[in-house]
């Protein structure tokens, strides 16, 4: 089994260099080095300014967080960072790291930060030979690594949802693919199987909105969508209710990851079904829009939207993740320091309604992508909670691994 294991200060086993200011103006989407800042990404560079895996800690804002990056990366002057050169112990650093407790070591009252000589000062416990660190932080690091391929296969699946939606109901792809002779009966493209070939028109007509497809009609969103009002006083919830708040919901992110509980509510809630659409109606510029992964309830600042039949999910879903429909939430929004929507508005938003078995055969086609997207999530979660109970485990000795050489 495992060796000895000795007492060293962070200090000496995991040194913290300041990072560096990098302007707002040169975070760019079209870079590949991601730019780390005290809560984490904050934008992409095109070069980086660390060699390799990095960790990065929280200096100021969020202080104590701690982040690892798999690849070079750019630390900003609100953190701090620690590099090596040999990944598998610069992961094992990271699991040490995060178990500290680092955010309760603020140094400032007025601004809060993160002192590097009291950080430094810290005195850890861990094994004397590296090889056991490396097995620890394989173990450890094989679990989010599953986390973080789930996040990426629902990012494309997401990916592939929104393209579809975009192709039929934005460009209207099918009906110009038939128009222009690019698609045939009996045959397939991309996002239209060959079935489906007659359900779409071959000719447009003009509309208040524009030219639209030969029998679809300009409507609203209202017409298809309702948003049902479930008021709950948190008094009658079970404890341990799953509850979402907008700080719980990712920007452009439809896969709704984490959530709370209803212990400790004081005020009404609104109920939600898995499946069903939420929307963060404050601050709608911040793009918060999800597919609900459990059963449970949200803030009052959220608007949960239901179909008023299940084949218009994906039709539904597709229009209120849009950027289109976020931006025109935030023009008719009210208020000034903290904008909100309303329903109201919201179901006036004009739509291209197909006919009924259009959007049927749209929701057959993404409704699979977001269930794995959703049996992600609780797959992940599941992992996570693994992860986190063996963490103290192996950093305190109580579980013990043989220690092994990784390339």
């Amino acid at each position: 089994m495992g060796g000895e294991w000795r007492e060293i200060t962070i200090g000496s086993f995991a040194p913290f260099t300041y990072g560096k200011g990098l302007p707002e103006r040169q975070r760019n989407s079209t870079g590949r080095v991601p730019v780390y800042g005290s809560n984490g990404v904050v934008g992409f560079h095109n070069a980086p300014l660390t060699a390799g895996p990095t960790i990065v800690v929280g200096r100021k804002g969020t202080v104590g967080a701690v982040h690892y990056s798999p690849v070079p990366c750019w630390p900003i002057d609100t953190t701090f960072y620690v590099t090596g050169a040999d990944p598998w112990l610069v992961r094992y650093r990271y699991y040490v790291l995060k178990s500290l407790g680092l955010a309760h070591m603020n140094a400032d009252s007025a601004v809060p930060g993160l002192n590097r000589d009291a950080a430094h000062a810290r005195r850890v416990l861990i094994p004397a030979a590296e090889s056991e660190q490396r097995a620890i932080a394989h173990i450890l690091g094989t679990l989010d690594d599953k986390i973080e391929m789930n996040r990426r296969m629902s990012d494309t699946l997401e990916a592939i949802a929104r393209a579809l939606f975009k192709a039929w109901f934005v460009d209207f792809e099918p009906v110009r693919a038939k128009m222009e002779g690019r698609w045939r009966r009996g045959q397939s493209l991309p996002g239209l199987p060959a079935h489906l070939f007659d359900f779409f028109p071959d000719r447009f007509v003009d509309s208040e909105l524009g030219e639209i497809p030969e029998g679809w009609v300009v409507g609203m969103l209202g017409n298809v969508a309702d948003y049902p009002r479930r008021s709950v006083h948190p008094n009658s919830l079970d404890h341990d209710t799953p509850y979402i708040a907008l700080e719980h919901m990712p920007k452009r992110c439809i896969a709704l990851a984490d959530w709370g509980v209803a212990n400790g509510l004081e005020s009404n809630k609104f109920k939600f079904s898995k499946g069903e659409i939420l929307f963060g109606k404050l601050r709608p510029y911040f793009h918060k829009v999800g597919v609900a992964p459990i059963d449970g309830v949200c803030s009052t600042d959220i608007v949960v939207i239901v179909p008023k039949s299940a084949v218009w999910f994906g039709f539904v879903l597709g229009y209120v993740a849009s950027v289109e429909f976020v931006e025109y939430t935030n023009a008719v929004s009210t208020g000034t320091k903290m904008p909100r929507t309303s329903w109201a508005d919201m179901a006036r938003y004009d739509v291209v309604l197909p006919p009924e078995p259009i959007v049927e055969a749209f929701t057959n086609l993404i409704k699979p992508l977001i269930d794995q997207i959703i049996a992600a999530i609780h797959e992940s979660r599941t992992v996570a909670d693994l992860r986190d109970a063996l963490l103290p485990q192996l950093l305190s000795r109580h579980v013990r691994v043989k220690g092994v050489t990784h390339a």
